[in-house]
């Protein structure tokens, strides 16, 4: 038998662990139960939110915010989905901020993803409306819409493109090409040993072409080291030198003397005519006279074409032919 104060501390150790077990519940949930957060709405209309769970987290920017603490239908517009989140507090939602539906991974779930929301704009208060944003259905769907209609516009395209008018078009363009190369390629038959020929020529005209240069670059080699060596200051100093010389020489008195001599071989010339009329014997001796006036000038323009210095030094002179006449 069980005595009375054996139930008694039996049912004290009960309530002392019924105390603390929930003490310890209290203290595990007080944060949860006690913890104030920002609350929101947001306002899907027409938009499937399959896949959204009470409890689903939300997130900022991809920084997890908060969770969906309610979902139900409007009953002022059954078109029309509220879902109530719950935020941390102190977090900054602007006015112009809208919130998305996006999944999460391939399991099917799905959050709330907010989004946007300019530093200019003002502060979303607690109890407010969050704008509502896209849902990946809606992107799915409109991105399906974009893609039908480019693959419409394709498949128009080929349909123009295989009309029977474009197909016999497309057959007479390869008939042409077909005859075309044929004919190219009976004319390179034909040509095939002058086209051999021409490359054969063209491979010796390169060849010509690369020696020509060698030589040219060659030349200005030559042309340079010898337009940097003292030869040519040598050549130009004499050149110098003797024109200088030659501006020295009394050129006034030869200039006068050739005149004279020439004159003196027109007034002979004049002499030939009249002794050509009086007689054979002056006429020979007038063309020795004259034959020797040339040979002199021969000789003098022969002496300054070899030695222009002559005209520096001098040179001792024959006898002229006006000498011969005298004699």
């Amino acid at each position: 038998m069980i005595s009375r104060g054996q139930k008694i501390r039996l049912g004290l150790f009960v309530l002392i662990s019924l105390f603390a077990l929930a003490s310890l519940l209290f203290l595990l949930t007080r944060q949860r139960l006690f913890k104030k957060y920002d609350v929101y709405h947001i306002a899907f209309e027409g938009v499937s939110v399959s896949g959204l769970e009470v409890g689903s987290p939300v997130k900022y920017l991809g920084v997890r915010v908060g969770t969906i603490r309610d979902i139900r239908i409007d009953p002022k517009n059954v078109n029309r989905i509220l879902v109530t989140v719950a935020l941390e507090p102190g977090t900054p939602i602007r006015q112009d901020a809208r919130a998305d539906i996006v999944s999460v991974g391939i399991t099917g779930l799905k959050m709330i993803e907010i989004r946007g929301g300019s530093q200019k704009a003002p502060l979303l208060k607690p109890g407010s409306f969050i704008h509502p944003g896209t849902s990946i259905s809606d992107e799915i769907t409109g991105k399906a819409e974009v893609i039908a209609e480019k693959a419409e516009m394709i498949l128009n395209n080929l349909q123009r493109m295989t009309s029977p008018q474009n197909i016999e078009n497309y057959e007479n363009f390869l008939a042409n090409a077909r005859q075309a190369f044929e004919q190219m390629d009976a004319m390179l038959k034909e040509n095939r040993s002058n086209l051999r020929e021409s490359l054969a020529q063209s491979r010796e005209l390169v060849d010509r072409l690369t020696r020509t240069s060698r030589l040219l670059e060659e030349s200005v080699r030559q042309i340079h080291a010898f337009s940097s060596s003292d030869t040519l200051g040598e050549i130009l100093g004499n050149t110098r030198e003797l024109t200088s010389r030659l501006r020295k020489a009394n050129l006034v008195e030869l200039v006068q003397e050739m005149g004279e001599l020439l004159r003196r071989t027109n007034r002979l010339l004049a002499k030939l005519d009249i002794n050509v009329s009086e007689g054979s014997d002056d006429l020979v001796r007038s063309m020795i006279v004259l034959r020797s006036t040339l040979e002199h000038l021969n000789n003098v323009v022969r002496t300054l074409e070899e030695d222009p210095s002559v005209l520096l030094r001098g040179v001792k002179h024959r006898e002229s032919p006006d000498e011969l006449l005298e004699k």
